[in-house]
């Protein structure tokens, strides 16, 4: 039962391998990841921009008949 066994030994040879082996692939991991999110939020700008392009409703006219009742029940009161 030795402090660290050939499995503890290899482990941290792996991990060693991976932040430091290559050309960088934790930068070109961090790299895509930065890209991911980017076009996330693109995306949603693209989502919000096609609704303020559509033009708000406009209120329906008012009739002549309805103004008229409503001037009659003031008068009323």
């Amino acid at each position: 039962m030795g402090a660290l066994s050939i499995w503890h030994i290899l482990a941290v040879v792996v991990v060693v391998a991976l932040l430091f082996g290559g050309r960088g692939r934790i930068s070109g991991i961090m790299g895509d990841t930065a890209k991911g999110i980017k076009a996330f939020r693109e995306g949603l700008k693209g989502e919000e921009e096609a609704h303020e392009e559509e033009p708000p409703a406009k209120p329906l006219p008012k009739t002549a008949a309805k103004t008229a009742s409503a001037s009659r029940a003031k008068t009323k009161a």
